[in-house]
């Protein structure tokens, strides 16, 4: 168990890692809300300190006062035991709190966090509590990062929030299939370290033999699948996913717009030209199924993808490298999956649900998870959006087929 003194530093550096990822932005930037599954800047920040605020301050820290009750409606998300909440899709309406008293808050919990952290109060009590809010926190840095290219892909300027660095000019080989026997695997994490209660409990699951790609789907692969005609191939797709793609217009992935003869995509270090060897990436569940189903193979269960992805090391294109776009397949040296870190979410054909014996937690934070066990396919591996430090092979992602708007992307698997 940490000490009081490593429980600080953790935090100043998770809390100083949000407020730089957001320091490129202007303050106009920040309270933007450009469809209901977005949330601004603002927000986010505001958000993220309220966690620490009603989770260890009020209930563990003697005499703590907030700087302005009023925070606790406006910046609850969807903890339904902690209180009443703002509607969601109107987050976007909140001109006040301003920016500046945004920041003026975070710094309120800061220093309250501190006399916590200093107090008397047992480490053994707040080191899970913590832990779980700073997990809490890198998952909305990695939103405030995808919600802001949501934000400035709409705006007719298409401004840029950073410079992305050049691409590498390497050949994207064949796809290999990499094959792995059938047994009964123990699935859900291992060990005392953190995890999410979603992880657990660690459970047998019996896979058949299968075989999954050593890679990425490529943009250049799919480009093939929209010259196919696969966005105009009914018997590709799933009967829902039919539906959304006649229903919203999808003839390409997310981001993506045909100018001039060529393919452009929007980027966080702006407009591009779509490259051939990137991952394909913004596509949703549906996407991925057709496109899996067009090439004669699948998508993996998230089980068969554990499975692959443990015995790789956890490295690759993460939001430390402050690229936050996939980077084009280079091989990494002794890796047999490449691209299985970072890069993009892979998505999963698994239904996100409950392993067997799961409960959650009881409380407030107990919603954190299981009661979104409803109408949403796992994702695994995380992005480039996606703290390094944060990842492990028994992470569970999910959201509703429909999405793409996250770092999404494709990697087959097929029975063997």
């Amino acid at each position: 168990m940490p000490d009081s003194a490593a429980l600080a530093a953790r935090y100043r550096d998770v809390r100083a890692r949000t407020e730089a990822l957001a320091e490129p932005l202007a303050p106009e930037d920040c309270v933007v809300q450009t469809m209901p599954d977005i949330s601004p800047t603002k927000w986010h920040l505001a958000h993220v300190t309220w966690f620490f605020e009603t989770f260890l301050l009020r209930p563990h820290l003697a005499g703590y006062e907030p700087l302005d009750p009023r925070y606790a409606f406006l910046f609850n998300s969807y903890y339904v035991q902690a209180g009443p909440r703002h509607a969601r899709d109107q987050r976007g309406y909140l001109s006040r709190p301003t920016v500046s008293e945004v920041y003026a808050y975070r710094a309120w919990v800061d220093s309250h966090m501190q006399r916590l952290l200093e107090s008397d109060v047992s480490p053994e009590l707040l080191a899970p509590l913590l832990t779980i809010g700073l997990n809490h926190e890198q998952q909305h840095q990695e939103l405030l990062v995808t919600d802001i290219k949501h934000v400035f892909s709409v705006n007719p300027l298409r401004p840029a929030y950073h410079e992305l660095p050049p691409s590498p000019d390497e050949a994207v080989p064949a796809i290999a299939w990499i094959e792995i026997g059938e047994g009964l695997y123990e699935i859900g994490h291992e060990g005392d370290q953190f995890c999410f209660d979603n992880e657990l409990p660690r459970h047998r699951h019996f896979l058949e033999r299968y075989a999954l790609a050593d890679r990425l789907v490529t943009n250049a692969e799919f480009q093939a699948f929209m010259g196919d005609g696969g966005y105009e191939k009914p018997e590709l797709w799933l009967s829902m996913g039919w539906a959304t793609r006649e229903q919203h217009g999808w003839t390409s992935p997310f981001y993506w717009e045909h100018r001039d003869g060529k393919w452009m995509t929007y980027t966080l270090g702006g407009m591009r030209e779509v490259d051939p060897a990137e991952p394909v990436c913004h596509v949703s569940y549906f996407e991925a199924d057709a496109y899996a189903r067009w090439s004669g193979s699948r998508l993996p269960t998230e089980e068969e993808w554990e499975v692959a992805a443990r015995s790789e090391p956890i490295q690759g294109t993460f939001a430390d490298a402050a690229r936050y776009h996939p980077a084009p397949y280079r091989r990494a040296a002794g890796a047999g999956f490449q691209q299985i870190w970072g890069d993009v979410w892979e998505w999963t054909r698994s239904q996100y649900s409950p392993y067997p014996g799961y409960a959650a937690a009881p409380g407030a934070l107990g919603e954190y998870n299981g009661k979104f066990m409803a109408n949403q396919f796992v994702l695994r591996g995380g992005s480039c959006a996606t703290p390094q430090d944060h990842i492990r092979a028994s992470y569970r992602n999910f959201f509703p087929p429909e999405a793409c708007w996250q770092f999404t992307g494709i990697r087959l698997a097929r029975d063997t």
